[in-house]
């Protein structure tokens, strides 16, 4: 694994301080708040550490509270709700300062048979031949801002190479639809919870800027203030994180200042992986430009 990959695994595997009970540090990734994935992640390996491993995580659902402090570590309080015949219900309280940052419920279940379909994988190009995130970012440094410049263009341990291309200084308005092949940076141990918990890390990226893409807006751009209000996950069977998956991300309404987003993940073979939704606050605030 890369340095950065290896990191990102040790932030995601968290330090158990008493029954039920554990600590995360945190990263500054240069957003205004705390990353929003890394409390997903986290919250996901948290509550997977009270579940027997033969039960996989199927579904999260999870609010965002209030702002995140990238300087501070996270800890976060596991209620195990039930333990029934076939599934397993934990909630998850992340903190920080006495309040809570995030809550969630995650279901774990046994594996078993049942009826099979999904929809169609997109026909998109490949990733083998696209730029990725830091190297289209490297051709506009000039236009970062300076106090996070270098955090954008800093080695990642999400590859992250865009199909749908946009100038996000400059977004023109278009269909509220957009597709990206991303990854690990660097192999991976045989755990499929880890693979989980890096693609709730991952998932994250860029889901709720699908909604401003009608609005030929940006997250860049200064008048716009953007937060995620919660988020939900459903895995649908087990992944390889460090290879290339497709996320496929729409968003079918906005209004109220708020955004909705969908996103459908699927691995090289076409199947199904994972499928993601959000909403999030995207509030036009004309007195910040």
């Amino acid at each position: 694994m890369s340095h950065v990959l290896d990191d990102l695994v040790d932030l995601l595997s968290l330090e158990s301080i008493e029954e039920n009970l554990f600590r995360g540090r945190s990263q500054d990734l240069g957003f205004r708040q705390l990353y929003g994935g890394q409390v997903l992640g986290q919250s996901l390996s948290a509550a997977s550490q009270t579940v027997e491993e033969a039960r996989h995580v199927h579904s999260l659902h999870g609010y965002f509270l209030r702002p995140g402090d990238a300087s501070m570590p996270v800890v976060y309080s596991v209620d195990r709700v039930r333990d029934g015949g076939s599934f397993s219900t934990r909630r998850v309280t992340a903190i920080q300062k006495g309040h809570a940052i995030f809550t969630c419920s995650a279901s774990f279940q046994y594996d078993e048979g049942g009826f099979e379909h999904q929809v169609q994988m997109p026909d998109v190009v490949g990733p083998e031949n696209l730029p990725t995130e830091v190297e289209l970012a490297s051709a506009m440094a000039d236009r970062l801002p300076e106090r996070i410049r270098d955090k954008v263009l800093c080695a990642k341990p999400i590859e992250i190479r865009p199909v749908t291309e946009r100038d996000p200084f400059n977004p023109k308005a278009g269909e509220p639809i957009k597709y990206a092949w991303f990854r690990a940076d660097g192999k991976l141990p045989d755990m499929p919870a880890l693979h989980k918990y890096l693609l709730a890390y991952a998932s994250d990226f860029g889901l709720l800027t699908t909604s401003l893409l009608p609005h030929g807006k940006s997250v860049w751009q200064k008048d716009m203030q953007i937060a995620s209000l919660d988020h939900a996950l459903w895995f649908h069977r087990d992944l390889r994180a460090d290879d290339w998956l497709l996320y496929a991300t729409d968003s079918p309404w906005a209004g109220n200042a708020r955004g909705f987003n969908r996103g459908s993940i699927f691995n090289r073979a076409g199947q199904l992986v994972a499928s993601s939704c959000q909403e999030g606050l995207i509030r036009h605030r004309e007195d910040w430009a």
